[in-house]
């Protein structure tokens, strides 16, 4: 299973400027890393980093709350493409990944962290102490999972007070590296957040169940 647009096309294959991987190809191989999503979910910040992650060897898995596909868009108003969703969240569970990204979106992380299910899985993810890639407004479902307390942070600036409450540190950069956590703010940053993610992975102690 890996992330891809309905039809033949892959989601990598559709971004012209998709990042390649900074480190030596293989440097994920044999590590499987979830990507939770829906509806709304902003096309770039999942299929950017997916295929930063595929180029480094990792096989990445496009979770989300049903089974069947979900609408991918830009600035939250425009659609982009259908995505193919390989496993539903009912099935799906932190134990067999070593990893967790969560994209943003307005609407894709607002109805995740409305969903038991899907605030349950980032919370194994939590609690297991797998490490975590959040970019934009992927923050919100961390925040109802209980993981950002404690933590140093940035996210797309309207979450900051949210974050705060929740007990982060909001910071205003790039990309922020802290523990088993890595954020972002938007698109922009993909340059940024792709390397850090690889980084992040590759340091985590390899757990899923293959």
């Amino acid at each position: 299973m890996a992330i891809h647009a309905s039809g033949a096309m892959s989601a990598s294959s559709t971004h012209n400027s998709s990042p390649q991987a900074p480190t030596a190809h293989g440097t994920l191989a044999g590590r499987t890393i979830a990507f939770l999503a829906t509806n709304g979910v902003e096309d770039v910040e999942l299929s950017e980093p997916a295929a930063a992650l595929r180029a480094a060897g990792a096989h990445t898995v496009l979770v989300a709350p049903e089974a069947g596909e979900i609408q991918a868009m830009k600035a939250d108003v425009n659609p982009t493409r259908r995505l193919h969703v390989d496993m539903p969240v009912n099935e799906a569970k932190a134990d067999d990944f070593d990893g967790l990204v969560l994209p943003g979106g307005t609407t894709s992380p607002d109805h995740l962290r409305m969903d038991e299910q899907a605030v349950g899985f980032v919370r194994a993810f939590v609690q297991a102490g797998k490490p975590i890639a959040a970019i934009c407004h992927g923050a919100w479902t961390l925040i109802n999972a209980g993981g950002v307390r404690g933590h140093t942070l940035t996210s797309w600036p309207s979450l900051r007070m949210d974050l705060t409450n929740a007990g982060a540190h909001w910071v205003d950069r790039e990309v922020v590296s802290d523990g088993t956590l890595v954020t972002s703010r938007n698109p922009h940053d993909l340059k940024a957040f792709c390397p850090a993610i690889i980084t992040l992975f590759a340091q985590a102690p390899h757990r899923a169940a293959h």
